[in-house]
């Protein structure tokens, strides 16, 4: 796998080497962070979830009157070209959509030609760790837009907050407003209450809509487990049996210390284990 300056990466027309990958200093996502990404798990060399990606690709396109260059059935070709290219087996590919650049300016004109940009990364997905121990999660103010319900570049609440998690040796942040957990820094957060039902916001402005999510509440359906679509306290999570995070880059993880404190007995439950498997036997079987 072509890692680093190395790599082959495909911006506004062209595979080239990272290192030949040029961008405008007047680019308004560099100067505005104004554009939106999505980041699609690539595993045995083929895209998980690749069409939940698009959709929801052109739906934030859409909110912010962004214009695809071109259609969502070309990216996904050149996502197989990088796939190709880089050798990537098990990772992730990303994607990064700008409204193009021109003289920095608040408002934009009507005629800019988007700036887009795809790369890969490798990465564990299946065999790591952490699925095996689980994660410490802390909780922060959510100090985000309004508009989380699209995936936009401007992250910077987000570095903070995992900044400040990792400082107490936690792994993943979780946002809380109005005492309730809306979702991680960069995940989708649950729990699973004592009676084995699973507990996550339903969709909103307050929440990015999950792919990873979206897929697995059809699973948890199909496999006969019970999702409450509803917002819970942090100390509602504390006193659950089992919690967890789903993205892109982490599938399905446990989550076993909220705050320092431990949720359940302090291991991955039922649950989220079993969770996890069926999320990774879809993952290989609709993988495309």
């Amino acid at each position: 796998m072509a890692g680093g300056q190395d790599r082959i990466v495909w911006l506004n027309g062209s595979y080239l080497p990272a290192a030949e990958a040029k961008l405008s200093i007047f680019d308004r996502g560099f100067l505005f962070a104004d554009g939106i990404y999505e980041v699609t798990a690539v595993l045995d060399g083929k895209l998980v979830d690749s069409d939940l990606h698009m959709a929801r690709l052109e739906r934030s396109a859409c909110e912010l009157g962004l214009r695809l260059p071109i259609t969502t059935a070309a990216i996904e070709e050149i996502e197989h070209g990088l796939i190709e290219r880089n050798g990537l087996q098990e990772g992730l590919v990303y994607l990064q959509l700008t409204r193009g650049a021109e003289e920095r300016n608040f408002l934009f004109g009507e005629e800019l030609v988007p700036t887009l940009l795809l790369l890969t990364q490798p990465k564990v997905l299946v065999d790591v760790a952490a699925a095996r121990t689980g994660i410490a999660v802390k909780t922060l103010a959510d100090l985000r837009w309004a508009r989380r319900d699209i995936k936009s570049v401007s992250l910077l609440p987000q570095v903070l907050a995992k900044r400040d998690a990792k400082a107490e040796g936690c792994d993943e942040a979780w946002m809380v407003e109005d005492g309730h957990v809306s979702e991680g820094a960069s995940s989708t957060a649950y729990i699973v209450t004592h009676d084995g039902k699973i507990v996550s916001p339903a969709n909103s402005r307050r929440t990015l809509p999950g792919c990873t999510r979206q897929a697995l509440v059809q699973l948890a359906e199909e496999g006969g487990l019970t999702l409450e679509q509803r917002r819970f306290t942090v100390e509602e999570a504390q006193a659950a049996a089992e919690a967890f995070i789903t993205s892109a880059s982490t599938f399905v993880m446990p989550v076993t210390r909220i705050d320092g404190k431990p949720i359940g007995d302090g291991k991955p439950g039922p649950v989220v284990t079993r969770l996890r498997e069926i999320y990774i036997d879809h993952a290989r079987a609709s993988a495309r």
